[in-house]
């Protein structure tokens, strides 16, 4: 097994100091810090989604393979910024007015993070306001929200018309995901894409910045 192999292996095992070691091994042999990123950690996020969707591990295991993600990202940074990788594109994240749910939209930042994005979660229970005011400060491509109660379904659409009201809503493109959210209610409050979990939710952002 090679080192991008044990990253991988590591990562879907949840475990954390493994993953960081494996990190810096990888990089004191040479491997470009792009494929240590590519082909060892998100490869291995990979297989975590697939299996979490077949019903093999569960959401537990996500949130474990996700924190050792997290940390190899982390650890993987310096190494990016040294070989001038450029950032895929900036997106905003949070989770709506009423809703203090963040599992979901945390594992949502790390996938971005691991795609190339630079990401600024913002936090959770959020009022429209925040997030128009997000564009001025952080000038994100895409904005993400977030809403794991079908009563706080209505401030995904509030905060999209909110974006649209302070007429800034040519400058981004806005994402929707949770539990109660489905394509048809994002198409219906105007969202530019949906998306049902965290890797998906990635693809998604890398598409819509092409």
């Amino acid at each position: 097994m090679d080192i991008l192999e044990k990253i991988g292996t590591a990562l879907y095992d949840g475990e954390e100091e493994e993953v960081v070691e494996y990190v810096h091994k990888a990089l004191d042999e040479g491997i470009e810090p792009q494929d240590i990123l590519n082909n060892g950690l998100v490869a291995g996020m990979n297989v975590v989604g697939d299996d979490f969707k077949a019903g093999e591990i569960y959401l537990p295991d996500v949130i474990s393979c996700a924190e050792a993600m997290k940390s190899g990202v982390r650890e993987l940074k310096p190494a990016l910024a040294a070989a001038n990788q450029e950032s895929v594109g900036t997106v905003v994240i949070g989770t709506v007015e009423g809703d203090v749910h963040d599992i979901g939209k945390n594992l949502v930042a790390v996938m971005l993070e691991g795609a190339g994005f630079t990401v600024h979660d913002i936090g959770v229970d959020l009022a429209p306001e925040v997030f128009v005011d997000s564009i001025d400060e952080y000038h994100p491509d895409i904005i993400g929200l977030s809403a794991l109660l079908s009563t706080t379904m209505p401030a995904l659409q509030r905060t999209i018309e909110a974006v649209v009201e302070a007429g800034k809503r040519d400058q981004v493109k806005i994402i929707v995901g949770g539990a109660p959210v489905n394509q048809d209610f994002a198409d219906r409050i105007g969202a530019d894409g949906y998306s049902g979990d965290a890797i998906s939710a990635a693809n998604l952002a890398k598409r819509l910045v092409q």
